[in-house]
């Protein structure tokens, strides 16, 4: 890496940690999470991007809020150096890794696949999560995990969860059990 490559991101990481200690008393006071901050560059303006998540998720109403917030502050300081921005404040996709407690308490009935520090795959529905474990249904039955022993988790994509109503409602009506009519 070239030295100036090397400034350059020693510059963009004192940037990124200034950004997340000025904006991070922001978000919390709108009852958010500040998860993480980027600045890129697109043409002549940069781009901000402040992802937020919060119990309960993220509505648009609450985008709004944290968005003016956040606002409100870059426009008061130098922390950009002055020059033109381009602020987006999003919540975390559904590809975000799990890696913090909250991240795991908010994927609560949601199927995950981490691996163990050990290396073992685990795939598994997250019945809860605190500080130092996370409550899993792994193929019907209950199991714990330290916190500090599971890698990063992802949430998997369902398209359609079938739910054991679905399937009750489908044979009180005749049906053969398939939730889909074929």
């Amino acid at each position: 890496m070239s030295a100036a490559a090397r400034d350059g991101r020693v510059r963009g990481d004192r940037q990124k940690a200034a950004l997340v200690e000025l904006l991070t008393p922001v978000v919390a006071e709108s009852g958010h999470d500040l998860e993480d901050v980027t600045v890129s560059q697109a043409g002549k303006r940069r781009v901000v991007r402040v992802i937020v998540d919060a119990d309960g998720g993220v509505d648009l109403d609450a985008i709004a809020v944290v968005s003016r917030g956040v606002a409100a502050v870059l426009d008061e300081t130098d922390v950009l150096g002055g020059g033109p921005y381009v602020l987006e404040v999003t919540s975390p996709g559904v590809d975000r890794p799990l890696t913090q407690p909250r991240h795991w308490r908010r994927a609560a009935g949601r199927l995950v696949k981490f691996t163990t520090t050990e290396g073992a795959e685990v795939q598994g529905r997250v019945l809860g999560a605190d500080e130092e474990e996370i409550r899993l249904d792994v193929a019907g039955g209950e199991q714990v995990f330290p916190l500090a022993a599971a890698g990063p988790g992802r949430v998997q994509v369902e398209f359609r969860r079938i739910e054991a109503e679905d399937l009750l409602h489908d044979e009180e009506e005749g049906g053969d059990g398939d939730p889909h009519g074929h």
